[in-house]
């Protein structure tokens, strides 16, 4: 593979309010790590946004334990629409985040403790790792995870996004892009059942094909520390016809509105991605020389999946540490393929929100 994934950076959530969804995030799944807050128009996603710019408030917020971030996203100059149905495990697009928790006990503790919406007991995964299910206050389901690497300890009794669980509708034709291209070439189990970790989520009574990726390399992008390993579950529900998620909604309304990877040479990544039948959807690097989202820059882009989920690439050239302070990291000045000091990433939490 010619291209250069270091990490899932973050996992896109629509929200209605942004400040309220940021403000239960940091106190719940400890995401306080504003690196963005900006209010400002999409004027990008047309193919996704009824072909119109759209107001919007975005924060780009990370745990420090590790892991991928967050984009909380919400329109603001239309109503968010929610779905219109029970959303289930195995429907089209991302239908749960995967969380990564060192101590899975005082996890699903804390959460018991605060009165959070738990799905299930702590159970085993097909491969045997110890987990959960539950909801958050927005109706998104998330899987937490026992896994042990962690980037620095937090007070949070979690760390940050570890993946997704995408429900597909023809898993070899997923699994061409997840394992083939984007990098998930190792194969955590491959089974076909009802499961009884599923039970307790919405459509976990249907009989799946389950596989889980993981990748087989030590990611060294910039910002990899951080990241850390991720994986991705495919689900292909048998027995019912699955629904497309965002069916007659817009990118940004609520839900799982997108996976993003922080990549190197969007170039390389354009011309790969176009010869194997996944051309770019969106790509700023054809409308503008970068992004500017506040005091960060780069550029962006988008595919769409065979199921329709939409993947992101971002290749970050400058992101602000303290903006008051004119301290940021200008990447292009660095090896992309070296990652940074571990100081300089616990910096981040100079950026931290107190409740």
């Amino acid at each position: 593979m010619s291209i250069q994934i270091n990490g899932i950076q973050q996992l896109g959530v629509g929200v209605v309010n942004t400040n309220e969804s940021f403000a239960w995030y940091r106190r719940h799944f400890g995401v306080d790590i504003e690196v963005v807050n900006e209010k400002a128009m999409a004027e990008y996603m047309l193919p996704y946004t009824g072909g119109q710019p759209r107001k919007r408030h975005t924060v780009l917020a990370m745990n420090l334990q590790g892991g991928g971030g967050f984009e909380i996203w919400q329109h603001t100059g239309r109503e968010p629409l929610s779905p219109d149905f029970e959303v289930k495990i195995g429907d089209l697009g991302i239908s749960a985040g995967k969380m990564k928790t060192t101590d899975i006990e005082k996890t699903y503790d804390a959460f018991n403790k605060k009165g959070l919406n738990l799905l299930t007991s702590i159970t085993t995964d097909p491969s045997g790792r110890a987990h959960f299910f539950m909801k958050d206050a927005y109706n998104n389901l998330w899987e937490f995870i026992e896994y042990k690497e962690f980037f620095t300890k937090t007070a949070a009794v979690n760390g940050g996004v570890l993946g997704a669980i995408i429900g597909v509708k023809n898993m070899e034709e997923s699994l061409s892009l997840y394992r083939d291209i984007l990098g998930y070439d190792k194969t955590m189990f491959d089974k076909t059942a009802i499961f009884n970790d599923f039970a307790g989520i919405p459509g976990g009574e249907n009989t799946y094909r389950r596989v889980l990726l993981t990748h087989s390399d030590k990611k060294n992008g910039p910002f990899s520390p951080i990241f850390g390993s991720s994986e991705i579950e495919l689900v292909e529900v048998h027995e019912r016809q699955a629904i497309k998620i965002y069916e007659g909604r817009m990118w940004g309304d609520p839900g799982f509105i997108h996976l993003c990877f922080d990549v190197h040479n969007m170039n390389a990544i354009r011309k790969e991605l176009n010869s194997k039948g996944f051309p770019f959807t969106v790509d700023s690097a054809k409308q503008i020389e970068t992004f500017d989202m506040g005091d960060a820059a780069g550029n962006f882009a988008y595919i769409e999946a065979p199921e329709g989920t939409l993947i992101e690439f971002v290749e970050t050239l400058k992101v602000p540490i303290m903006q008051k302070w004119g301290i940021f990291i200008d990447l292009r000045k660095r090896s992309p393929h070296k990652p940074l000091p571990r100081i300089i990433l616990k910096a981040f939490s100079l950026k931290r929100v107190r409740e």
